[in-house]
């Protein structure tokens, strides 16, 4: 019920947010900064802001600068699946330029799309050829495709890694950091030719049974039941998931807005306050922020719980209890593999100590194909945008994959 009680919700106040929508260009036109009918064009537009999207937001990755150079370019969907597409972002250069070591960048199935990346793309494609798990919004995957848990995932990104083909690089930003593992492992122990030759796991709940955190609480502190009986909905008419189990994303950002409920109604306020005195690089900065933030996407319920479940409460992967399509994972099986792991020092979603954790599993990998980078300073979204992860993370991941590169 509480999803179609959203859709109903939604459905009714479109038409109220079209008008808005409307009116508040007009009176924006018409009015000067601090006029009544700029004060009510403000107050339209943050009322039209108020509101979530469904589909995946715009990369906007048009061009990439290399060398001081202007490179086009282009996305393409190197393979399709119900769930996800492998997308590339083909650079448009001369047929003899120098071939760049090609990166699946693994993005998290939660409530955004992969999106959020969109800045840790564009640092990659500097010196690689760039593919991402573009996951799609569950609620538009017909049942017809079946179930979508953990162990399909993992399945998938060894799909796409086989279609980027051998010599490719993994990075796994977060959550996916246990499928990514798994997956190397898996195919390391069949000797499949598109095991990674390189593993970086940015920020990843590896095991959390160290320095457990809030969000590590919060996912013990209940049974799976209560988690399945409270969160999870079916998708109502008119979606082409019609009847499919979810984890809505609605229900994902809420949680994550009463986090930060003052933070957030700041900056609507500052958001009013800009419009009204005609500042519209800093109203357009808020309003880009948070065109990401309400654009949510729902979860396939059996990934959502067997998330939750697996990785969160009976930490399967550092226990030895993971397994993949009834294989159990052993990560000892990844010889060859360079690995880098990555934390902030204020994380405080996957805290210090649980991604490192992936070097001890790994005890097979030889020292020098080990490394692991703790940024001071940063917290969680700092680990692979901003400044820093420009600055001082990226030149670690790129010199692991140049060098796992050049040892082949």
């Amino acid at each position: 019920m509480l999803y179609q009680a959203y859709q109903m919700q939604a459905d009714l106040l479109s038409p109220l947010r079209q008008l808005s929508h409307f009116f508040g260009h007009a009176l924006f036109a018409a009015g000067n900064e601090r006029t009544i009918p700029r004060r009510l064009s403000a107050a339209m537009d943050v009322f039209d802001r108020l509101k979530l999207t469904h589909q995946r937001p715009d990369y906007g990755i048009r061009e990439v600068t290399i060398n001081g150079e202007a490179v086009p370019v282009v996305e393409e969907k190197a393979l399709q699946a119900p769930f996800g597409t492998l997308l590339r972002f083909r650079k448009l250069r001369p047929a003899d330029a120098p071939a760049e070591p090609p990166v699946l960048l693994a993005a998290p199935l939660s409530g955004h799309f992969a999106t959020l990346l969109r800045e840790t793309v564009r640092t990659l494609l500097r010196d690689h050829d760039v593919y991402i798990t573009d996951w799609h919004n569950a609620r538009d995957v017909s049942l017809a495709h079946g179930r979508f848990g953990l162990d399909e995932y993992t399945l998938q990104l060894m799909d796409f890694l086989r279609a980027v083909g051998p010599g490719v690089h993994l990075v796994a930003v977060c959550q996916p950091c246990v499928a990514a593992l798994a997956a190397t492992a898996l195919m390391a122990e069949d000797d499949d030719p598109a095991t990674p030759r390189s593993l970086t796991l940015m920020a990843g709940p590896v095991d959390c049974r160290i320095n457990p955190t809030q969000v590590n609480r919060l996912a013990t502190e209940r049974p799976i039941d209560w988690f399945e009986r409270n969160l999870i909905s079916h998708v109502p008419l008119p979606h082409a998931g019609f009847m499919r189990r979810v984890y809505p994303g609605f229900v994902q950002l809420s949680a994550f807005m009463s986090m930060n409920m003052e933070r957030h109604k700041e900056q609507f306020r500052r958001l009013y306050a800009h419009l009204v005195e005609g500042e519209m690089d800093k109203a357009q900065a808020i309003r880009t922020f948070y065109e990401e933030y309400f654009a949510v996407n729902d979860l396939p319920a059996e990934f959502y719980l067997e998330t939750v479940e697996r990785v969160f409460q009976t930490y399967d992967l550092p226990r030895g209890e993971l397994t993949v399509a009834g294989r159990r994972v052993d990560p000892r099986a990844v010889r060859r593999t360079a690995l880098l792991t990555v934390e902030g020092e204020r994380d405080d979603i996957c805290a210090v100590g649980q991604t490192v954790a992936a070097q001890d599993l790994c005890s097979s990998i030889r020292p020098y194909l080990k490394a692991h980078h703790l940024q001071a300073g940063v917290g969680h979204y700092g680990v692979f945008s901003g400044s820093k992860w420009n600055a001082q993370i990226y030149p670690r991941v790129r010199e692991t994959i140049h060098q796992a590169t050049e040892l082949g």
